[in-house]
């Protein structure tokens, strides 16, 4: 497996990570933003998906399938399937939904894999903020069938307080009882740049402002 500082050049060679003055979707102002979407190229999402096959095998999750809440996660399964088939010899399935349910053809809100009862999902996402997707797609997949979610893999955890003191990923450990395992955190990437670089005082006064309560 890659080092994080490796995973973090990857990032912004990618233009995925960029430094800058950023407005988050909850109001909040940012040193640094993650744009999965700019992952574009066959190189670029060959490296992601080996970089999220090498987190869940390292963390020893059990599991029968992959799930992509649409839409950037339905890219994300799949690549990470491709992963674990070339280069661990592990062969699941993977799924998605719809964004609006499909009423004609084979309908439902569901593509490749239809979960059953006993399944044990992980789930495959970009970057957890608020964690309102995340909640939408557990909602989702026991409509389903009666399945145990088990864990969710994320590329960044950014740090950030969730609705109460604690950090967003921490309330879904304690709320949903699953594990969630980044690639990489903020405290990662402060540690990644280079000593005196001005961004780490930014980035270190909005993890004192926004950050969860463990940090």
């Amino acid at each position: 497996m890659c080092s994080k500082k490796e995973f973090i050049d990857f990032m912004a060679d990618a233009g995925v990570l960029t430094f800058g003055d950023f407005t988050t979707k909850s109001g909040r102002k940012t040193p640094y933003f993650v744009n999965t979407g700019n992952y574009k190229t066959g190189m670029h999402i060959a490296t992601l998906g080996n970089y999220y096959a090498d987190l869940i095998v390292s963390s020893g999750v059990n599991f029968d399938a992959l799930y992509g809440p649409a839409y950037k996660g339905i890219t994300l399964a799949a690549a990470t399937a491709a992963s674990l088939y070339r280069n661990h010899k592990i062969n699941v399935p993977y799924f998605f939904n719809r964004k609006e349910i499909k009423d004609h053809g084979e309908g439902g809100a569901l593509i490749g894999y239809i979960p059953h009862d006993g399944d044990r999902i992980i789930i495959i996402e970009d970057v957890v903020t608020a964690g309102t997707a995340v909640r939408e797609s557990l909602q989702l997949l026991k409509t389903v069938a009666d399945v145990a979610v088990t864990a969710l893999f994320v590329s960044v955890d950014r740090m950030e307080r969730g609705t109460g003191e604690r950090s967003t990923l921490d309330e879904l450990r304690a709320e949903f009882g699953i594990n969630v395992y980044p690639i990489i955190n903020t405290r990662d990437i402060i540690e990644s740049l280079p000593e005196g670089d001005g961004r780490i005082a930014k980035m270190e006064a909005y993890l004192a402002e926004y950050g969860g309560a463990e940090w």
